[in-house]
């Protein structure tokens, strides 16, 4: 019988990460960015924290406690290289860019260690990144093709965040992620007050941080039960979808208009869930 339960995990995680860009990105029109990463951040610190404590959730090793930090460190370096990225360049060239990358360290790390999946699930994969890709791509508006490097930057620390997560998930859920919380939030703090910017929250905007940084560290904890249950290499790519959830969002939401290019991405996307969970 066809193990679901990962997959679903998953998708779910790949919704709530989705609707945390949504959520953080409303929020980003109005306030400095990093400063809405540290209120979500340190929202999702607290979030976690109150679930280890309410799961009574035994404190792991210290090896999965310092594999959060990493995670929670290459995610936060990870996280300002992407914004950064989009700030400088094209976004429909560097945003897509990242989220490819993001999914082949977990992919080839799984291959190594569990073996290649099944070949039509390696279709699957492909038809998956594509579709990222086409989901993500969004038109340049004539801007110079810039921040290339920090795309790939931004998709390798997400990329590390996503198999260091799983690392660091192996007897436990929630401590690991609280470790991973506190370091990407004492980074992004450290960057803030760094900065000669005004990073104040405006409190029009307190809600959509807040959110935002709650969904993020949902999906975090789905994406690590994901990995507990099935192969690493599906969990990452079925989460990788997330910016399907982001585009679906600005639709039903804000009655942005899909492109062409996405709305092939997102029927591609479904095929590839198909594929990739087929028995």
């Amino acid at each position: 019988m066809t193990n679901f339960v990962s997959p679903g995990l998953s998708l779910a995680a790949a919704l709530s990460w989705g609707a945390a860009d949504f959520s953080g990105g409303l929020a980003a029109k109005r306030v400095n960015t990093f400063a809405v990463v540290v209120v979500a951040h340190g929202t999702g610190l607290l979030f976690m924290l109150a679930l280890a404590l309410l799961a009574h959730e035994p404190l792991p090793n210290r090896v999965s406690l310092l594999w959060g930090i990493a995670a929670g460190l290459v995610g936060g370096v990870g996280l300002a290289a992407f914004y950064k990225a989009l700030a400088i360049g094209k976004m429909g060239v560097n945003a897509p860019l990242s989220a490819v990358v993001t999914a082949l360290l977990p992919l080839l790390f799984s291959f190594s260690t569990e073996g290649l999946p099944r070949p039509w699930q390696l279709i699957g994969f492909a038809l998956a990144l594509t579709s990222v890709w086409l989901i993500a791509a969004t038109p340049a508006l004539g801007r110079p093709a810039k921040g290339l490097g920090l795309a790939v930057l931004a998709g390798i620390g997400f990329s590390g965040f996503l198999l260091f997560s799983k690392l660091a998930g192996a007897a436990a859920v929630f401590w690991p992620l609280v470790s991973a919380r506190a370091a990407s939030f004492l980074l992004m703090l450290t960057i803030v007050l760094s900065s000669k910017r005004d990073w104040k929250p405006i409190s029009g905007c307190l809600w959509y941080m807040l959110v935002a940084g709650i969904l993020d560290s949902a999906a975090n904890a789905l994406y690590i039960v994901a990995t507990q249950h099935g192969r690493l290499d599906v969990a990452a790519i079925l989460a990788s979808l997330y910016p399907a959830s982001t585009v679906l969002l600005a639709r039903a939401l804000l009655n942005e208009r899909l492109s062409r290019m996405q709305s092939i991405g997102i029927v591609a996307a479904l095929f590839a869930i198909a594929i990739i969970t087929a028995k």
